[in-house]
């Protein structure tokens, strides 16, 4: 009985490290992004948009991991004025998505600035979901 125990603790870490950890703004933005139309929300999808590359208008190809990085648990630098971006990753800052004005704030200008257009609720909702899984 004891190993089966052990062996359903570590299956249910295992299954709760993947669960994205939300926030009260969190789940208030992704509430508010279901009634301007967005679906079930999609980690993978989420991943998939934070790497997709796009032609800016200087000419780069620049996805979001440009200024935030590969490892999002460690800081990144901004591509023109070298401000330093703290970690996106809420396990490594615990201030991250826990204002709902300064997430929809940088979803603003990140999206306008990598992409030229704003997010849509949907793709708001899933690189938010992406985000807190990290």
């Amino acid at each position: 009985m004891t190993k089966n125990l052990l062996a359903l603790a570590i299956l249910c870490s295992l299954f709760n490290s993947h669960i994205a950890t939300a926030t009260p703004a969190s789940d208030t933005l992704s509430s508010q992004y279901k009634s301007a139309g967005a679906k079930d929300f999609d980690i993978e999808r989420g991943k998939k948009l934070w790497h997709q590359e796009v032609r800016s208008k200087d000419n780069k190809m620049l996805s979001c991991g440009t200024c935030h990085g590969s490892d999002l648990s460690k800081s990144g630098k901004h591509r023109t004025t070298n401000k330093v971006i703290e970690p996106m990753a809420p396990s490594a800052n615990a201030e991250r998505f826990t204002d709902e004005k300064k997430i929809e704030k940088w979803f603003k200008r990140n999206c306008n600035d990598a992409w030229g257009r704003e997010c849509t609720a949907q793709e708001k909702g899933d690189i938010l979901k992406y985000l807190l899984s990290l």
